[in-house]
This record gives structure tokens, C-alpha cells and sequence, in this order.
């Protein structure tokens, strides 16, 4: 068993990103990204995890880089939709091991925020934010969705609360690659057809060939790893594809954001040349 995946109590991929963001602090240098510990600390791993292959500091720092990087981008967007327009509503789809309600509670508290996950994901996690002493506030909606079955987010979120006549920002993040161009459209058109000023912020990887080359053959053993895991990568897509799919969704204005404009916001100015990987990029779309 994984020195940091207790059991199927919390998604391995989320466990992975969660650690990620903590070495991020542990050993990158200031100032960083993104300040979170917090996954670390719900997961709390046997010892030796960071000597695990998928934490190498080098071979993974890239990765890190990204998966940091997405997460600023995603709540400064928050911060900007609440500040300038208003938006009080926050859905996170597949949230995994996300603290944005425990690091941030002064904005997070004028926010509803709403984190979709799997039921059991979920109920691991309320667990251990309650033994955390870090408590569940009640502007804060967990949200039992089975992707898999084929359960509706929206109607869950409905159920939930959830204000169908307000805007939202509604994020996905690392989650598409594993999700057949069918079901990422369905998702895409769900969020489309919400009130008008939403924004959905969604994460996607692209085919290997469209990396940079010192990158592909790192991806190309990525996607063999998850495989192996039995969760393969099943959506690569190229910045026009995720585009067309927003498009058809139903956006009406749709773009993308890709690593290099990643790293001139968050990554310029640092010495140590940490930057985020090409085979990522982030869709924005709003309708």
C-alpha cells in the first residue's frame, strides 16, 4: 500500500496532488504559489512518503509547479468574480483533498462554497477536518456525487442549496484526463446552461506530442503509471479542441491559459527556475 493513500479512504490522485502542494512550501523556496499544508496534515502519511518516487523533488517539480499554479489561478479568479461582480457561489468539482474553505475562511465565509466528490472521498474527509478540530462551517456544502453511476451534479448541487438563478465559479481541476470527451462535454453544457456571468475555470492535459520535448517521455511514463493504477488517462486534448468543446457547450466566450502566461503571473520574478509543465493548460470559459 501507498505510504500516503490510507486504503481507498481518500483518492490516491488527490492524495498526490495534496502532497505536492505541501512539498511546494517544504522545498521550493519563497515566496511560494501557494501556501498548504493543510492536505498534508488531513492525510497525515506514514514517514518516508517523501521518499517516494512520484515526490522525487527534482523529477516532480514541474508537476508541482502546476498543480500549485492552477490553484492560485482558481482562487484569484474566485477573488476577482466575488470583488467585481458579486459572485457569492464557489463549486468545486472533485474537490479531493482542496482547503480553500479551511486556509481562507475570512473570504471563503462571504462565499457559499460547494465541493463535489465521491461519498465515501467524503465522508473521510469530514472525519478528519473534524478530528483536525478544524470543524465544518456552514457556509460550507459537501456534496455525495458517484461521477460513475452517472449522478447529476447539478442535481445534487440543487439539493445542496445551490442558487440556479446566481452566477458562480464552477472549477475543475485535474480531473478531465480521466474522463471519456463525452462526459467532459456534458459537464461543459451542465455549467453552461447556469446563470448568466458563471465562469468555469477547468483544467486539461495535452497529448504528449504537444509538450515541450524535454517533457514527453516523463508524460508518456505519467500516463503508463496511471494506467497501472487501473485510472488511465482517457482525454488529451489541444488548446483548440478544448475550446470547440466550450463552444459547444454553449460559452460564449471561451479561453485558454497556458503555462507560459502561468508563469509570467506567478513564476517571473522567482531565481530557481521553477516554472509549470507544458502538457497543462486551464480552459476559461463564461457564458
Amino acid at each position: 500500500m501507498s505510504l500516503y493513500d490510507p486504503g481507498a479512504a481518500a483518492d490516491g490522485t488527490a492524495a498526490r496532488v495534496a502532497l505536492w502542494r505541501a512539498l511546494h512550501v517544504e522545498i521550493d523556496a519563497a515566496p511560494h504559489v501557494l501556501e498548504d499544508t493543510l492536505g498534508l496534515r488531513l492525510l497525515a502519511p506514514q514517514a518516508g512518503w517523501r521518499r517516494q518516487g512520484d515526490m522525487h523533488p527534482l523529477r516532480t517539480r514541474r508537476s508541482r509547479a502546476s498543480v500549485v499554479a492552477r490553484a492560485r489561478f482558481v482562487e484569484d479568479e474566485v477573488t476577482e468574480a466575488q470583488n467585481r461582480r458579486g459572485v457569492v457561489q464557489y463549486v468545486i468539482l472533485g474537490a479531493g483533498l482542496d482547503t480553500f474553505a479551511q486556509r481562507k475562511p475570512d473570504m471563503a465565509s462571504r462565499l457559499r462554497v460547494f465541493e463535489l466528490d465521491r461519498p465515501q472521498h467524503q465522508a473521510w474527509k469530514r472525519r478528519r477536518l473534524i478530528e483536525e478540530g478544524l470543524g465544518i462551517p456552514s457556509w460550507l456544502h459537501f456534496v455525495p456525487v458517484d461521477f460513475d453511476a452517472g449522478d447529476s451534479w447539478r442535481e445534487g448541487l440543487a439539493a445542496a442549496g445551490f442558487d440556479g438563478g446566481r452566477p458562480a465559479v464552477i472549477a475543475s481541476t485535474g480531473v478531465s484526463m480521466y474522463l471519456t470527451r463525452e462526459a467532459i462535454a456534458a459537464t461543459l453544457a451542465e455549467a453552461a446552461s447556469l446563470a448568466q456571468g458563471t465562469t468555469l475555470i477547468m483544467s486539461f492535459m495535452l497529448p504528449p506530442a504537444l509538450a515541450a520535448p524535454s517533457e514527453r517521455a516523463g508524460l508518456r511514463q505519467a500516463e503508463k503509471g496511471a494506467r497501472a493504477r487501473g485510472t488511465p488517462f482517457v482525454s488529451l486534448l489541444a488548446p483548440a479542441q478544448a475550446l470547440a468543446l466550450a463552444t459547444e457547450a454553449g460559452f460564449k466566450k471561451a479561453r485558454c491559459v497556458g503555462p507560459q502566461e502561468l508563469y509570467q503571473r506567478y513564476f517571473a520574478d522567482r531565481t530557481d527556475d521553477l516554472r509549470p509543465s507544458s502538457a497543462e493548460e486551464l480552459l476559461v470559459a463564461s457564458n
